[in-house]
């Protein structure tokens, strides 16, 4: 189980960070390929946007992009190595700046400031009791139109979790779980979209929440995409050659 100590002793301590976290995007031919070719598809919407708040930023994989999408960034991470590396990897982006947190604390985000929060392959390894704490701060953060995209485990819902190859996902998280979660919390799901991953059934899932009302009288939209890995595959294949074009 993913604790916020394993969390730590990994990405703030033994992981190999030289591929600044370029291996996980292999699947879809690099990061840039997976951005336009699966994240960017999914946000396009909701960007650009004035204020950004990222969550687990690493090594800055999506932060090269969210970064001149915005007009004020914010990167907050657990681990010091990840925002040492974002600091000095973004140094010239003048309206950016990164703050390492304990994890549960979201105090260095001022209430109703941020348009847009994304968080990608980071909180698939925190378990339920940081998103009892994230979701309420995150709607507090946000402004009123403000929406929130985030990554996380659904091991829990797992028809069969013990079984699962499970890349160390949160056992104690759900899609379903997350849901209650902002609706107890006075926020409103949009989307939630249930992925597999790595050849697993779907382990993930993507929601997408704002503040109560953000989306009006329309319910929640739930995907159960099992074949998003084929999609990666067909963005390797058949996109990530543009990403070659000078």
């Amino acid at each position: 189980m993913p604790e916020l100590d394993w969390n730590k002793a990994v990405f703030d301590g033994n992981y190999d960070w030289r591929q600044g976290g370029e291996e996980w995007s292999a699947p879809w031919g690099g990061s840039e390929a997976q951005w336009f070719g699966s994240l960017y598809p999914r946000l396009h919407r909701l960007l650009p946007a004035g204020r950004i708040l990222e969550i687990a930023p690493g090594f800055g994989r999506w932060t090269k992009f969210l970064i001149p999408a915005c007009a004020d960034y914010l990167g907050v991470d657990l681990a010091a190595a990840c925002v040492n590396a974002c600091r000095t990897r973004f140094a010239r982006a003048s309206h950016a700046r990164f703050v390492q947190n304990d994890g549960f604390s979201l105090d260095a985000v001022p209430d109703g400031s941020i348009d847009f929060v994304f968080s990608f392959d980071s909180l698939v390894h925190a378990e339920i009791d940081v998103f009892r704490t994230y979701i309420p701060q995150l709607l507090r953060k946000l402004a009123p139109s403000g929406m929130a995209f985030l990554h996380h485990s659904n091991l829990k819902g797992f028809d069969n979790p013990e079984s699962a190859p499970h890349h160390e996902r949160a056992r104690s998280v759900s899609g379903r779980e997350v849901g209650n979660l902002i609706a107890q919390s006075g926020g409103q799901v949009v989307i939630q979209e249930w992925i597999t991953w790595d050849g697993v059934g779907p382990i993930d899932c993507l929601t997408t929440f704002g503040r109560a009302g953000v989306n009006g009288d329309k319910k929640a939209v739930q995907l159960v995409n099992v074949k998003f890995m084929d999609e990666a595959a067909a963005i390797r294949d058949f996109q990530r050659p543009y990403c070659d074009i000078k």
